[in-house]
This record gives structure tokens, sequence and C-alpha cells, in this order.
């Protein structure tokens, strides 16, 4: 009797706070469920009252059942995993996966109702056994078990290992229509469309756990099978319930909210999180509104959906930042998302950028009212060796724009108005919320901070709890203000559009200064100017309406320099030619500044990274050196690159250098040109000296869907070698210096599941013309098998080589290039024994088996085929079929096979040959001198297999 008293209470007290009218819009869901914590399944008996709340009549409506998206591989939860390199769901075991097995469907009157899965899987379509008008209502009575996957996939689900469970977005919910319907599948992106309900959850759950929810808990009662709690919300989306063996949260009631939360901190004591929730509670209703329900949950593992990107990831033991300052940045972020889900009603996938915008404008608002000293790089900024950097002197704000540039700079930025699930990986998590936020604190400095301030607090206002567009938002902000602001909405907002402006030139007069600005990208945008004294600021003006240039005039003020965007509150993409000294000519160059490793970008130097580096082969052993270049943390058009290295064994300098530059010309399409001059000279014998110098330039083409991993490239190259060899050596057997003009079309599709790439290439030299052709194919099944396959071929079209004294120096090769274009990071690029002529690269014919001499090169033509398949885990068999053909002689049909131990892909591989040409080859004298090894110290192969998820 007590739970139903509550409940009447609950009801009552909605209708007397919210109205009957906002009640009788919302569609009302009951539902019984029950958790088999045995196999962790959910029964549920759902009782569903649609509400037709648009003009139309309905004979269709469609359910969200997004439990459902990790029954298969064609969900679109699972293509999305394919598209970010994620292999798990794909390989996962049934009683590992979650899904939804419907067991009935009955309308009121207890009539069948069909229904069929469409979208993604995981949407349902239920036909109405009679049309249904505007205005009426359908109830509908479900009943289906949830099959709950691991937590190895999402957040979402079961975590064997602790025990606990996480359930959002879990039961079947309606759809949203406004005279179309919405049909999101689940991607992993925190976007549920759906109308929004008045429910109550009566939840069953085992006796061992603790309960932590979203809605308001009415009662929470023993029963003989476990536990019931009674789970009640007005005008919310979805129940969120997290179940632990172990009580976690707590419940801090402040003056503005009743907050349950379990966020980590450190060495924080409790009554001071007590006081920092206090504070982040009075400045949320401060600076947003008052929240209209009764409670929010704010969870550690909601905070790890969204963490705090940055330095503040570095492992635990490591603490840059203060305790309380991390712990009130946490609990920020993850209130401020909570609470624009749960309360502001946009299409979380098309209008995304709004709530981002707003989160992260008050986040930046937080620290510069609380926390305006602090550093990004917290207290590391202050240790010797660190602070130097340019890095440590950038105040925290000073990421969002640092981490969008991340994209920007590299042609990967999307407009804000893109469809969250359109949008690559960073952009979702970091570059897009950054730039939202970014851009309100932009038009906060341009219209007035208080303008932008209250047209949040207004929408908040008017438009919580009810469905919104970023139209009305627009429409608040212009009736703000009286400046003219629609540039932010079709500039900013709806497309990628750099913004990047410079000082052309000034113009001194007795009493003035002119001024002319260039706008570099067309950008029709404000941007602010500052004068400066002594790095005190002494004027500021805005200038708008600058299509390409303008000159402005200003009253002298002082001015000894003048500096655009100098409170960096602009995106601006390039700052390094914002400023002009009044000084005179030399006062106004740039100094250069030397800084050991990599930095971030600080505009007014000239900045050049040093690196002590450490290479080695064995002609000149180990090489250090020291590597000189300009290329900063955030990727710039003009690069150099060198590294002059000394060989103590030749006693000679050594080393390589590149320069090049990097034009974007569109996002999709032709979308990259590249130019480059790139040069080395290392030994490839004892005192025999090679030096390569090659110009090339390349072009690059991409889909309009920047998530797709597809890449087409053409690059031309001219390769020059000049080679000098000791006299005691005897004579080159080629000519030792030659110019190789080098063509080569790429096409690349490199996903998890099904990986190809192939290429045409085409050499032409003074004494040879010869093309290839080469084709990979990788194929994952669910079995975690993995079959790959190659294929290459090569013909000469011309060859008067074949009368060199090596007449295979520019052969194809079956097991061992030659390398005459020096691409390819041998060890002992001229050894043809001992452990170093066993190193092995996969190129032209990819035997592992060292074959005859007389089958090992080909100077008419070659075909291979390469392949391999797993047996269990890094143990694999391969095996390689070709056809050698010579010119004057007979081909030859040639094969090996044997294990390949793929201990670390690309760094360290052994293969171990079994059977080939030569015959069993296990049994065969000096075993040892066959095995072939894959040896790798590129730190770029590594940074790629990271980089790949996020770009």
């Amino acid at each position: 009797m007590k739970i139903k008293h509550l409940i009447f209470l609950f009801y009552l007290g909605t209708v007397l706070l919210g109205g009957f009218g906002e009640l009788a819009a919302q569609h009302e869901n009951v539902l019984t469920a029950t958790l088999d914590g045995q196999n962790k399944e959910i029964q549920v008996q759902q009782e569903f009252t649609y509400k037709n709340n648009s003009n139309q009549t309905l004979s269709t409506l469609y359910f969200n059942d997004w439990a459902h998206a990790y029954a298969s591989k064609n969900t679109g939860l699972a293509k999305r995993f394919d598209e970010q390199f994620k292999k798990s769901l794909h390989l996962a075991k049934k009683n590992e996966r979650g899904y939804t097995t419907i067991i009935s469907a009955v309308d009121s009157e207890y009539r069948g109702l069909h229904w069929k899965r469409t979208t993604g899987e995981d949407i349902i379509k239920i036909d109405l056994n009679s049309p249904l008008p505007a205005g009426a209502s359908a109830k509908l009575f479900l009943t289906y078990t949830i099959k709950l996957p691991e937590n190895k996939f999402t957040p979402y689900g079961y975590d064997k290992r602790k025990n606990s469970y996480y359930l959002k977005d879990w039961y079947l919910t309606p759809s949203y229509f406004d005279g179309a319907w919405h049909l999101y599948s689940n991607k992993n992106l925190e976007d549920l469309f759906t109308g929004v309900t008045e429910t109550t959850v009566n939840f069953v759950y085992p006796k061992n756990l603790n309960l932590a929810t979203n809605f308001t808990v009415l009662g929470n009662s023993s029963i003989s099978n476990g536990q019931m709690a009674q789970l009640t919300a007005d005008q919310q989306k979805n129940c969120e319930i997290l179940l632990s063996p172990e009580k976690r949260f707590m419940t801090h009631v402040t003056p503005q909210i009743t907050v349950i939360t379990d966020i980590e901190a450190f060495k924080y004591a409790d009554v001071f999180k007590g006081l920092s929730i206090n504070r982040v509670t009075e400045f949320i209703e401060n600076n947003l509104g008052k929240y209209p329900h009764r409670q929010l949950l704010v969870s550690q593992l909601d905070y790890e959906k969204n963490p705090l990107y940055g330095i503040n990831q570095l492992p635990s033991f490591i603490r840059p930042y203060e305790e309380q300052f991390q712990f009130e940045m946490k609990f920020l972020k993850t209130a401020l998302i909570n609470i624009l889900e749960e309360t502001l009603f946009l299409d979380p996938r098309k209008e995304q950028w709004l709530s981002d915008a707003i989160a992260n404008y008050l986040m930046i608002e937080y620290v510069e009212e609380f926390y305006p000293d602090q550093k990004l790089l917290g207290k590391l900024s202050k240790i010797w060796g660190v602070r130097s950097f340019n890095l440590a002197k950038m105040n925290f704000n000073e990421q969002y724009t640092f981490l969008y540039m991340l994209t920007a700079r590299t042609n990967l930025d999307q407009p804000l108005s893109t469809s969250n699930d359109s949008l690559i990986k960073f952009n979702q998590k970091i570059g897009n919320k950054y730039k939202a936020g970014l851009g309100l604190a932009y038009l906060a400095s341009y219209i007035g901070k208080d303008k932008v301030d209250k047209s949040i607090k207004t929408f908040y206002k008017h438009y919580k709890l009810s469905q919104v567009k970023t139209l009305d938002f627009e429409s608040i902000l212009k009736r703000s203000t009286s400046t003219d602001i629609d540039w932010f909405f079709k500039d900013f907002v709806t497309t990628d559009r750099k913004i990047d402006f410079k000082i052309k030139k000034v113009e001194k007069t007795q009493d003035s200064l002119k001024v002319t600005i260039k706008n570099k990208k067309g950008t029709n945008v404000p941007i602010s100017m500052f004068g400066l004294k002594n790095d005190t600021v002494v004027s500021k003006y805005w200038f708008s309406g600058i299509n390409d240039i303008k000159t402005v005039t200003i009253p002298k003020n002082g001015e000894k320099r003048l500096v655009l965007n100098y409170d960096q509150k602009i995106p601006e993409f390039n700052q390094r030619d914002n400023w002009k000294s009044l000084g005179g000519f030399f006062s106004g160059n740039k100094k250069l500044k030397f800084t050991f490793f990599r930095d971030s970008e600080n505009p007014y130097y000239n900045q050049v990274f040093y690196v002590p580096i450490l290479n080695f082969n064995i002609y000149d052993g180990w090489t250090p050196g020291m590597r000189l270049y300009n290329k900063t943390l955030l990727e710039r058009p003009f690069v150099y690159d060198f590294a002059p290295s000394y060989s103590f064994r030749e006693k000679a300098f050594v080393g390589s250098g590149r320069i090049s530059y990097r034009k974007y010309l569109s996002k999709s399409g032709l979308y990259l040109a590249n130019y480059s001059l790139g040069g080395s000279t290392y030994h490839f014998q004892e005192n025999s000296r090679y030096s390569t110098i090659t110009p090339s330039i390349t072009f690059g083409w991409r889909p309009a869907n920047l998530i797709s991993n597809k890449r087409e490239f053409l690059r031309f190259r001219y390769v020059n070698v000049l080679r000098d060899k000791a006299e005691s050596l005897g004579d080159f057997e080629t000519p030792p210096d030659y110019s190789i003009m080098n063509v080569r079309y790429t096409n690349r599709n490199p996903g998890i599941i099904n990986y190809v790439s192939w290429f045409a290439d085409a050499q032409h030299a003074s004494d040879f013309t010869k093309v290839a052709f080469e084709l990979e194919y990788r194929k994952l099944f669910e079995s975690n098998r993995q079959f790959n396959f190659r294929f290459y071929a090569g013909k000469f079209i011309r060859n008067k080589t074949t009368d060199y004294a090596d007449p295979n120096y520019y052969s194809f090769a079956l097991d061992r290039p030659t390398d005459y274009l020096f691409d390819y990071g041998y060890l002992g690029r001229s050894e043809d024994s001992g452990i170093y002529s066993q190193q092995i690269i996969i190129a032209e014919g990819g035997f592992k088996s060292f074959l005859p001499q007389e089958y090992r090169f080909a100077n008419d033509y070659l075909a291979t085929i390469n392949t391999s398949v797993n047996l269990w885990k890094w143990i694999e068999v391969y095996s390689d079929l070709g056809y050698v053909k010579n010119k004057g002689v007979n081909g030859k049909f040639v094969y090996d096979s044997g294990v390949r131990l793929n201990l670390l892909t690309d760094y360290f591989e052994l293969y171990l040959p079994v059977y080939s040409n030569n015959g069993w080859e296990v049994s065969q004298p000096n075993y040892g001198e066959k095995i072939r090894f894959i040896v790798t110290v590129s730190p770029k192969t590594l940074i790629g297999l990271f980089t790949r998820k996020w770009f």
C-alpha cells in the first residue's frame, strides 16, 4: 500500500507542476522487468500507450530496439566498429552478444500485431491492426527477453569480472515522428532519438546488488527472488540503471538539486567533494538554469564515455592537476552532458552540435571564473626541462583550439551541422565538440558575453522538456543583439571553411595607423585586432566584412605591435602571420628558437626542434646524430626534416633529409598534393657510399564520406642514385650512377574485417622499362581465423641490363629485392650470407625460402601468389607459388611453404620454411640459416595503429 500511495503522490505532483496539457502529449510506458543474474537476461512485459501527436493518421509504428544492436556482424553497430578497426563484436560468441527475443506483440484487444526488423536490425516496425488517427492513442502489450551483452564492446551490458551491470537504452522505445520517422540505429554514439514518455519501471534484480538510476525511486523492497524497485520518470527519454555488489554511489543534496554520483577522486576527502559539487551545481543553475527533474545521476561510467581528453589521461600515478580541479572538471563535464541530454530534446544525431556548444562553452566559462591561471600541463608545467616548452605555457582553455586544429590542419575537420554518424571518431568525440564551444566563446567575445549568457539561459528556460530545434536558439541569439551574426550560422556552423587572416601592411601617419588586413581563406567572419605595448593591451578593435583585403584606420595609442586574435578566442587556422611590429624592419623579424623535442606552435618565433637519434646498419654501424626539423604538434604545410649523423665505423658523416610542401585541395575527390625533395647518404658496403636525390609529387583522392578508409594515391618521383666504391672491392658490375623515373598508383581500403590494397607501378631508365602490379587481400572470419592473399606480377617492356656483369641488379626478385631504389630498411643490403641476409621484406616475389640462384631473379617476367592462414593466435602457415621467366630460358614453377610466427606484425616476425623446391628444408643441414625474419624499429608504424582508430 505504501508504494501505491507514493505513486499517487508522484503523479499528483507532476500534474500540479507540469499541467494536464503536457502530460496529454506524452506517451505512457509501464514495464515490469526481471533481471536473471545467472543467464544475464531481462524478461520484460511492457504496456505502451502511443499517443499520435502528429496531424497524420498512422498505420505503422517504429520502435528502437538498441539492445539488439549486438546481435550480429551486420548491424549498424557492427559496421561502425569495422570502420574504427574494432573487431571484438565481429569475433564475439553468441553468449557474449546482446539481442532481443520478441515473444509476443498484441494490441488492446489482444489481437496479434505483425512486426519485423528494419534499419540496422535494431529498429522494429509494427503494423497496427487499425489506423491510428491524429490525436488518438493506441495501447500495445509487448513481451520480450533481452540478452545482455558483455561490456567489452561498449560500456553497456554486464561486467562478468565485477558482477556489475550498466543498462541504458535497453528496452523498446518509440522512434520519433514529426511527419517523418527518424530511424537511427545504435552506432555507439549516445544519440537515441525517441519520443518523450511518462514511464514506470517495476524492476526486479538479484539480492546482492545495489541500484543507482536517473529515475526517481518510489520504493525498494526485498521479495522472494531478490529485490524490486519501482522507478518513475516524467518527460524523460530512457531509464539508466547501474547495479554493482558494492555501494559506490553517494547522495549529495545541494540547494539546487539532489545529485547521485560515484565520480572518482583520489586523495580528495568526501567533505571537499561535497563542497565542490555545491560549487558546480550552483554554477550550472546560475549559467544554464534550474534542472527540472528530482535528481541527477553523474556516474564514473558516464564520465569514462566522454572523459577530459588530454594530459589528465596519463596513468593514475601521474597527477598533473590538483585534486579539486580534476574532480570539479570531471563532475562538471559529466553533469552538463547528462543535464542537456535529459532536458533538451534536440535531434541528437542531426543537431548534437548545439548541446556540445553549450556544454563546452560553460566548461570554458567555469575555468575562466574559478581557475583563470590553470595551465594545460598543470603541475608538470613547473618542472625543469618541461617549463621551457611553449606547451607548458599554454593555459588550460587553449586546449580547445589546439585539439580542434589537429583535424583542421589535416583537412579532416567537418561542419558542426554534420550528422553525428558521419563524423570521424576524433571529431565526434573531440574536434567538433570543442569547435562548437569555441564558437559560442567567439560569438561572446564579438557581441558581448552577457548577450550570449542571457541567450543560453533564455533558451534553456523556455525549451527544456520540449522538442526543440537549433533554429529556436538562433532566433533567441539574433533577438539579443543588433549586430549581424548571420555569419555564425552560415559560415561557422554549416561549413568547414577555415578562418585565417593576416596583417598585410601598416602605414603610419601623424596620429593614426592604416592597417591592411587580408582574409586568406575568404571566410566572411569578424576578426579582432589588439594593440600591444610592452605586452600590455592598449587597444582592441573588431572588423567585419573583410571578404578579401580591407584597409582600416585606427588612432595611435602608443602601440608597439599589432596582433590579430591575440586572446585566441577565434579558432584560427594559422596564427604565425597575425602580428606586425611598429618598431622598424629588423624588430619585425622573428627570432630563431631551438627547442629540444617537438613542441606546440609559437607564432612569434621561427621554431627549430632537435632530438638525438641513433640508427644502425652493418656498414655504418651505430650512427648517432641530431634530427633538426620544424614540424610542430600541429601539422603545417611546409616542413623540413634533416638528420645528419656520424658513422664511427666508416669515420664519415651520413644521414638523410627532406623538405616538403603539402597542399590540401578539397575535402573529397582530389584532396591532396604533396611536393617534396628528399635525399640520403649511407654506405652499402665497406668504404662504399651511396647517395640519393629524389624530387617527387603525390596526389591523393578520397571519398566524400570521411569515415571511409579508402584512399587513392598517384606518385611521380625521379630517383637519382650516386655510388662510390672502394678500389679494393673492384669495379661496379653495373653503372655506378643512374636515374629512374617511377610512377605508382595505389588504391587502399584497409578495413579490419576486409583489407584490400593494390598498386600499379612503372619504372623507366636509360636501360630498362618495367611494369608491376600487386594485390593484397585479407579476410578476418568470425572464428578469428584470418586468411591473407597476395598476388604480384612484373614484366620488363625493355631490358638492356642483361649484358651487365651483374644482370640481376634491376631484375624482379623472388625472395630478396636488390632495392636499387633504396626504399627498404635493410640492415645489410649487400649481404648474400650470414644473419643479415636472412632479413626479409615482403616485396616483389615475397618468397621466404632461398631457392637456387637461377630461380631467384627474373629479367623477363615474374608472377607469384603468397597466402597464409592462422592456426592459433600468432602461429600461421604460409605457402607461396610462382612462375619465374628469364630471357632465353624456359620458365620455372616455384613454390615454398612453412610456418610464420607473427609475434608483432610489421615489427618482429619469423618465417620457418618447411617444404619448397629445395625439398624438406627442416631436415636439411644448417636449417638456422634458412629462417627469415622481419625486424623494424619504425615508430611511425606503431603510431599508425593508434591514429587509424581516430582519424
